[in-house]
């Protein structure tokens, strides 16, 4: 049973190195993600965080499973209790432009198809507004006030 990844991309005012340290320094994602114990950029380290629905909150366990420095890093997806398996992949691209540096970040959720139908919080429309709101909200204001910063 395939289907075709979740995919959503957009391009941040920001360079590359300030969106990688987002994304892979603890102190940095707690303020735009979720409340990590713990996170190390390593394949094979693992990690928890509580998130959902206010009156639902559910368990996610997941573990690197790729980093190339500066560019992506991939990470498995699951929940404590439940079936399904996914695997969520953050890519930086760094664009030259004439108002500074910019970089299209596209982040890719392959594997929703293995979470069980018949939970309405396991739908792709979750899926799909938690991760364009990251995009376009959260780490998009963390990176990009960051970035004014450190001009």
């Amino acid at each position: 049973m395939e289907s075709t990844p979740l995919t959503v991309e957009r391009t941040l005012n920001a360079p590359a190195t300030i969106i990688w340290s987002a994304l892979t320094e603890l102190s940095q994602i707690k303020q735009w993600y979720f409340d990590l114990p713990e996170f190390k950029p390593e394949v094979g380290f693992a990690f928890q965080f509580s998130g959902g629905p206010q009156e639902k909150l559910y368990l996610h366990l997941c573990k690197i499973t790729e980093v190339i420095e500066g560019k992506k890093l991939s990470y498995s997806w699951r929940y404590d209790g439940y079936p399904g398996n996914s695997i969520v992949t953050f890519e930086l691209f760094p664009e030259l432009s004439s108002e500074g540096e910019k970089t299209r970040v596209k982040i890719t959720h392959a594997g929703l198809e293995t979470f069980t139908k018949d939970n309405p919080d396991f739908a792709v429309a979750n899926f799909t507004a938690g991760w364009t709101h990251i995009l376009s909200i959260s780490l998009k204001e963390f990176v990009e006030k960051n970035s004014m910063t450190e001009r």
